[in-house]
């Protein structure tokens, strides 16, 4: 029978693991339920952690196969399920790339096991051998997935860097600007590409479709900043290992969240979730690990 020390011990390992081949807290949760209750009841287990990684990559994979059929029948845009994470989560850049909105967009463009073999071997650090006896595949076809899988990611992937006190400054100005409408700053510090992004679900109103370059992005968000967001409260927080904006109403209610992206001192991304099924649990504060010692 698995130890519920051991199980602990490597949770935020698990939980990484199974978010970003799910890009959702709420599915990852479920899988890692599931999970323990097959490692209680397994027999005495040599290898833990192989043990639990192979459980839980075959387990997200079967869980991202059936909700990728919701997804595709999302009302307006879909965005993954921010989570709350220390500041500090940013200082592995390997990690804190993984896990922002653009590369988990971009992972969503992957089918199911392309994402799985990406994140193992690329995040992760398993070697491919290491993959195929996770997933039940031999070692060619792993490789030949992986190989895919990469040459599709890298034409995708932004430029990423990572949450620093200056990108902090940048989105300080950001929001005043906002909130100001001082159109002027607004497009000072908004990239060229700047693409905003929001995702209500289709239970709360939100741009349908992403707002692309600096003028239609500007224009969107003073006009939020004048109308239904005139009163709200905004504080900083770290969600997916980056900044975000919190957004209140008078009462103290999470209306949604905005996660910014900055790279060369310049904003180029936004991404604002206001699904509420998608706050349920924003006060929970995730541990992300990527551990490169598997054995």
């Amino acid at each position: 029978m698995g130890e519920l020390g051991a199980f602990d011990d490597l949770r935020p390992l698990l939980f990484t693991i199974a978010y970003e081949i799910l890009g959702s807290a709420a599915d990852t949760e479920d899988v890692l339920q599931d999970s323990y209750l097959r490692w209680r009841d397994a027999d005495a287990v040599e290898h833990p952690k192989a043990y639990l990684t192979q459980i839980v990559t075959r387990q997200a994979l079967n869980r991202l196969r059936t909700v990728r059929r919701r997804r595709e029948e999302y009302v307006g845009n879909w965005l993954p399920e921010p989570i709350r994470t220390e500041h500090d989560a940013s200082h592995d850049i390997l990690l804190a790339e993984s896990v922002s909105m653009a590369m988990l967009l971009v992972l969503e463009t992957l089918g199911p096991t392309e994402r799985a073999v990406f994140v193992l071997s690329e995040v992760f650090g398993h070697s491919l051998v290491e993959i195929a006896d996770m997933i039940g595949k031999t070692d060619a076809t792993v490789r030949q997935i992986a190989h895919r899988a990469r040459e599709h990611v890298q034409a995708r992937r932004k430029r990423f860097e990572p949450d620093t006190d200056t990108s902090r400054a940048v989105i300080a100005q950001f929001a005043v600007a906002t909130r100001t409408g001082d159109v002027r700053t607004l497009m000072e510090v908004l990239a060229p590409d700047v693409v905003q992004i929001s995702d209500g679900g289709g239970k709360v109103t939100v741009a349908g479709r992403p707002i692309l370059g600096p003028e239609r992005v500007a224009k969107y968000l003073i006009a939020l900043a004048r109308g239904p967001m005139a009163d709200m409260t905004f504080e900083l927080g770290s969600f997916n290992a980056l900044p975000a904006l919190l957004c209140r109403t008078t009462a103290g209610q999470l209306d949604s969240i905005m996660l910014v992206e900055v790279s060369g001192g310049l904003i180029t991304g936004l991404y604002a979730v206001r699904n509420p099924d998608k706050l349920r649990t924003t006060n929970v504060v995730h541990t992300l690990r990527r551990d490169a010692d598997h054995s």
